[in-house]
């Protein structure tokens, strides 16, 4: 009876371990070959790990498929160029409406964790300082207003939005890299570059004009997908927490460390020990 009773307690506080959602295997996060795709899956691995689950990332041509085939439980992505991979023409300007038409749209067995307000990367316009000085303004809606005679120029190969809320924009001149992009924004000879939010190359002495509400390009908010009902409660909410604490400032700084030549675990732990999650 003692031996039937000790056998029935060491179930029971098993039983209650698993429902406490303690972590239990290794899980691997997927990313793609871009740096910031790297940097974000490491970003949130370290986020698992300081929660107690082992976590390593590993890099594949497509994370989403590798997610949708259990080659990795956890792939980041952002809100936006997730709802057009599952539902091409979706729309969704703002970020809670980008969240939404995503999440409904995702593939059977995968759910999305919270998504990061303050963490973006979405396509932007840089300008000079004096053009934004002469517009009166460093917004998206200075740049409407200013709609007729825009030139814009983009890396060669990226696919920038073809309007900004009412102004379409004209097709841009393609430049082969950042450098002779932004040299052209300085010399005058295009009005505007298209860039990103979080791209750490742009130069300090030009303007990223900013969006505002309502919002003139869709959003892109860093945003965790996962195996549903194969993490557990713990596990989702360390992916969760990183949605409090990250921000596109943070992004930037990190994707620039990255550049120079840092490790991406070493720099994803880095920034997590100055901004513990759970605080």
């Amino acid at each position: 009876m003692r031996r039937f009773a000790l056998g029935l307690l060491l179930v029971l506080l098993t039983a209650c371990g698993q429902q406490s959602g303690a972590p239990s295997s290794s899980l691997t996060v997927g990313a793609a070959a871009d740096p910031e795709s790297v940097l974000l899956a490491n970003v949130y691995a370290a986020a698992l790990r300081s929660y107690g689950t082992a976590a390593q990332v590993e890099v594949l041509d497509d994370p989403f498929a590798g997610l949708d085939s259990g080659r990795v439980e956890v792939a980041p992505g952002l809100t936006g160029r997730l709802l057009q991979t599952f539902a091409p023409g979706g729309s969704g300007r703002t970020d809670e409406q980008a969240y939404r038409a995503m999440v409904a749209v995702l593939p059977e067995g995968v759910s999305a964790g919270d998504y990061a307000t303050a963490a973006e990367d979405k396509p932007a316009l840089a300008v000079s300082a004096k053009t934004a000085t002469g517009w009166g303004g460093r917004t998206l809606a200075a740049l409407v207003a200013h709609c007729p005679g825009l030139t814009v120029g983009a890396v060669k190969g990226s696919r920038p939005p073809a309007a900004v809320g009412d102004c379409a924009l004209p097709a841009p001149r393609e430049f082969p890299d950042d450098a002779t992009l932004f040299d052209a924004v300085r010399a005058g000879r295009i009005t505007a570059a298209w860039t990103m939010t979080a791209d750490p190359q742009v130069p300090a002495e030009l303007v990223v004009l900013a969006d505002a509400k309502p919002a003139l390009i869709p959003s892109e908010n860093v945003v965790p997908l996962y195996r549903r009902n194969e993490l557990t409660q713990q596990q989702v909410l360390a992916l969760n927490q990183v949605a409090g604490v990250l921000d596109t400032a943070a992004i930037k700084r990190m994707r620039k460390d990255m550049a120079d030549g840092a490790d991406p675990r070493t720099v994803a732990e880095a920034w997590l020990q100055e901004n513990p999650l759970g605080r």
